[in-house]
Order: structure tokens, then C-alpha cells, then sequence
């Protein structure tokens, strides 16, 4: 087997894993001991399991992540989406998210602990860049310009934010969680309302030089 086929294989392996991993991290943490528990349940070799997760927590975390993101991709395909107003399409694709993982809240708060360590931040970032990424993307973004870093970078901390909610709400059917969600959302509607009416060309294009002028010399 080459390399790169092996390295597809384990892949395939982390893919398949991390969910179960991440039920056992309830009880036993993102742990070797939790990897063991995932492969007697998926009926794979403890061995293979140990080595595709020879990275530690963070790639347990890592794998998991992609597998929700998969999971994402194939309930919610871009096509579906493109029927609704933007505002709903990044409720659902983030509610997605929240709803897969409602069973796993204390793997949650356990990887978020792990994730928030120093040696561990820069990665951690990546991850939610990667996963607000694919979420404008099946949302149907295609900019280019800078739009596409600051959309990635609000929708990350809004995600993160919503994650650390989530994580200790014990209200009735995450409520609170919900409207979190919504009032977050609806705030950078408004922000992106609000830049698209500065910068749009034409009479009202918003001007620094005219702005300025008014405050000097004020209409009478």
C-alpha cells in the first residue's frame, strides 16, 4: 500500500471513528481509552484505531469535526439552500450542527477545554475557519474580495459563541440557545445591510470627502 493510500484509509478510519469517539468522550475524555471503546463498537482493530488517533485529542477533535462537517454537506446541499432568503440558510446550516452534537455536550465542553489550551489555539482557529468556510460556501458565497475573510471571520465567532452557549444551556429544548443564535444572526444581517448602503455605487454612494465637508460646513 503507498503512502498516500494509507494515509486514505486512516482517513476513512478517523471519519468513522470520531463520532463514537466522541460518545465515549463523555465518560472517558478524548482519550486513548475512549478510541478503544469506538473501535470494539465499530468492530475495527484497537491497533489501526490507535495509531489513525496517534495524534491525541486534538486530532480526535479534529476528525470529528470533519465528520460533522459531512454529515452538514450531504443534509443540506447547496442546491436545497439556494432556496431560502441567506438569513435562514446560516440559521440551518448552524442549527444542523447543534442538533448533531445534542447528545454530546459534555465531549462538547470537554473539547472545547481542550481546544482553549495555549499549545492549541492557533489549530483550534483553523478548525472554525475551515468549518465557517463550508458553511458560506453550501450557503452559496462566492466572494472573492475581502467579503470573504469577514464573512468567514463573523460567522466563525458567531459559531464559537453559539458553541459555548449551547454547551451549558439547561433550558427547555435549548431555547436559550436558539435565541442566542437568531439575535446574533439578525445583528450581522443589519452590519451587512447597513456596509452594502455604504458602498453602493451611484448618487448615494457614501463619500469621506463629502461627509467631512457637511461637518465643516454644515447646510443652513
Amino acid at each position: 500500500m503507498t503512502a498516500a493510500a494509507e494515509d486514505q484509509s486512516l482517513d476513512d478510519v478517523r471519519l468513522r471513528l470520531a463520532p463514537l469517539i466522541a460518545d465515549s468522550a463523555v465518560f472517558d475524555g478524548w482519550s486513548a481509552e475512549a478510541v478503544r471503546q469506538a473501535a470494539a463498537s465499530a468492530g475495527l482493530d484497537e491497533d489501526v484505531a490507535l495509531y489513525a488517533f496517534r495524534g491525541g485529542a486534538m486530532e480526535m477533535i479534529e476528525a470529528w469535526i470533519a465528520a460533522i462537517d459531512a454529515a452538514m454537506a450531504q443534509a443540506l446541499p447547496a442546491a436545497e439552500l439556494a432556496r431560502l432568503p441567506i438569513r435562514e440558510r446560516i440559521r440551518r446550516l448552524v442549527q444542523f450542527r447543534l442538533d448533531a452534537i445534542a447528545g454530546q455536550r459534555e465531549a462538547l465542553a470537554r473539547a472545547l477545554s481542550i481546544m482553549a489550551l495555549p499549545r492549541n489555539v492557533g489549530r483550534a482557529a483553523k478548525l472554525g475557519w475551515r468549518s465557517a468556510d463550508r458553511m458560506w460556501r453550501l450557503a452559496g458565497d462566492t466572494a472573492t474580495d475581502y467579503n470573504h475573510y469577514s464573512k468567514r471571520a463573523i460567522l466563525g465567532a458567531i459559531y464559537a459563541a453559539t458553541l459555548t452557549v449551547f454547551a451549558n444551556d439547561e433550558s427547555e429544548g435549548r431555547a436559550d440557545t436558539r435565541a442566542f443564535l437568531d439575535r446574533r444572526i439578525g445583528e450581522v444581517m443589519k452590519f451587512e445591510k447597513t456596509k452594502a448602503q455604504l458602498l453602493r455605487p451611484g448618487e448615494h454612494q457614501f463619500s469621506m470627502a463629502r461627509f467631512l465637508g457637511r461637518l465643516r460646513y454644515p447646510a443652513r
